[in-house]
């Protein structure tokens, strides 16, 4: 199954059956005091560094998000699109639980962006899912509802599952719904990653959609969390995942290896190109 984002002149093609898709993570001032410090200052310069270093690294769409306690989220979000459209052309990721952030980012977001995202709460998907519909866009479904987060792959499963139902029945294609079937740290709870792979074949199974994983949450409070995520990233590409919200510079390489190594990078074309762009050069 494919899910198209694009913008003027780049269109990515989020795809089941394709190379897997990055989606840079660093526009988010969840736990980055520069960052929220930079939003609040309006200190545009700082947040259009991150964006260019992230297209850098390999990201191909970028995700955006301004959730800093204390300010004007709907102005500010229009804001930070505008300056990022005009500092990168890659498709943009709208994120924000806001559904009047989400609308008016929509109304400002050049090309065909992302939505992240609505859940199985009923009061999100009746504010965010209408939007989607009238601007014609993808959004990732997360699986968590009224009751929290289910503790096992059935339950999250039938939450994707009421998601998918919803928006069908409001003429929404299944092609535009991205399932993020969350991950809990294994520092808590072991069998977490395990949960989450277990979603994503059952999700794959029943509906064929493409998934979205935000990686780095499985390692967080463990020591050599960047190993922890290599591996849960390649655990979750061989079960079906097609894109994530993560680390272009940390963890673009891995992607691109476990493409080639998944058959889904013809010649190693892919993995060359990236190989040549980012190795360190010779000065000698």
């Amino acid at each position: 199954m494919k899910t198209t984002v694009a913008r003027d002149p780049v269109t990515v093609t989020i795809d089941t059956e394709g190379p897997f898709t990055i989606i840079g993570e660093k526009i988010n001032p969840t736990g980055r005091k520069k960052l929220q410090a930079a939003i609040k200052e309006k200190n545009y310069d700082y947040v259009v560094s991150l964006a260019v270093a992230q297209v850098e690294a390999g990201a191909e769409i970028l995700d955006v998000n301004v959730g800093v306690p204390g300010i004007d989220e709907v102005a500010t979000i229009k804001d930070v699109i505008g300056v990022v459209a005009d500092a990168v052309d890659v498709p943009l990721c709208i994120d924000s639980p806001s559904h009047e952030a989400v609308a008016a980012a929509l109304s400002v977001c050049p090309g065909r962006p992302l939505v992240n995202s609505v859940n199985g709460e009923e009061t999100s998907m009746q504010a965010i899912l209408p939007l989607v519909k009238e601007y014609d866009v993808p959004v990732i479904g997360l699986t968590l509802d009224e009751d929290g987060i289910p503790e096992d792959g059935p339950a999250r499963f039938a939450v994707a599952r009421k998601i998918i139902e919803r928006a069908d029945s409001l003429g929404i294609p299944i092609e535009n719904i991205i399932i993020d079937p969350l991950v809990l740290t294994v520092g808590a709870d072991s069998n977490a990653a395990r949960v989450t792979l277990d979603t994503i074949g059952l999700v794959t199974e029943e509906y064929g959609v493409n998934i979205n994983l935000g990686a780095s949450n499985v390692s967080f409070g463990l020591p050599d969390r960047h190993t922890l995520n290599q591996a849960f990233l390649g655990l979750g590409m061989g079960a079906g995942a097609s894109c994530a919200i993560t680390d272009a510079a940390k963890l673009a390489p891995t992607i691109k290896a476990a493409d080639l190594l998944r058959g889904r990078d013809p010649h190693g074309m892919r993995y060359i190109k990236y190989y040549r762009a980012h190795s360190p050069k010779d000065d000698g």
